[in-house]
């Protein structure tokens, strides 16, 4: 979950760089960015225990040749001592771009990898019932026996054999045993 914050710094971004035409740039800036700060010699950004003006050297180097929209944002949360929304300000503004061109991002999770055509005949049915767009990705869950279950978009259809088999217990277990007289 991406908190409030940097949902706004990622959407005041995305609305700066369409408004002057350059989002594709900011995305892909904001993307390497993100890849940045995810890696384990990026720890130095977010230690209190160093200084702010060195974390924001540090920060400013990891910028080098990006675009002035996206080492002014980065500088400004260093300003702000907001430097934690960069942790997860480029899966921010990826999900708003994706919002933009009406896409939505899942999980489909099956017994065994599903072939290109049934994983794209699944986020064509999905994308009808929620009105956009969808990308699948496939992960193997073994555990799930047989069927699938997609996620996106916060919403889960669980057509697995395991989902189906719980799905029957929880029934069978609150239906009432009328006609059955104790001893």
């Amino acid at each position: 979950m991406i908190d409030p914050v940097t949902t706004r710094y990622a959407e005041a971004l995305f609305a700066l760089a369409k408004r002057r035409g350059v989002l594709e740039v900011v995305r892909r800036d904001v993307e390497r960015f993100g890849r940045e700060v995810q890696g384990p010699a990026a720890s130095s950004l977010f230690d209190a225990r160093r200084p702010v003006q060195d974390r924001r050297t540090h920060a400013l180097e990891k910028c080098a040749g990006m675009n002035a929209y996206v080492r002014n944002l980065v500088m400004l949360l260093f300003d702000k001592r907001r430097e934690a929304v960069l942790r997860d300000l480029g899966r921010a503004f990826h999900e708003r771009v994706l919002q933009d061109q009406g896409v939505a991002e899942g999980v489909v999770e099956s017994a065994r990898a599903l072939p290109c055509a049934e994983i794209e005949a699944l986020a064509r049915g999905v994308g009808a019932r929620l009105g956009k767009t969808i990308r699948l990705e496939n992960r193997v869950r073994p555990e799930l026996l047989g069927g699938v279950r997609v996620v996106v978009a916060g919403r889960m259809l669980d057509h697995s054999l395991r989902g189906r088999l719980e799905e029957l217990e929880k029934r069978l277990l609150a239906t009432p045993l009328s006609g059955i007289v104790p001893n």
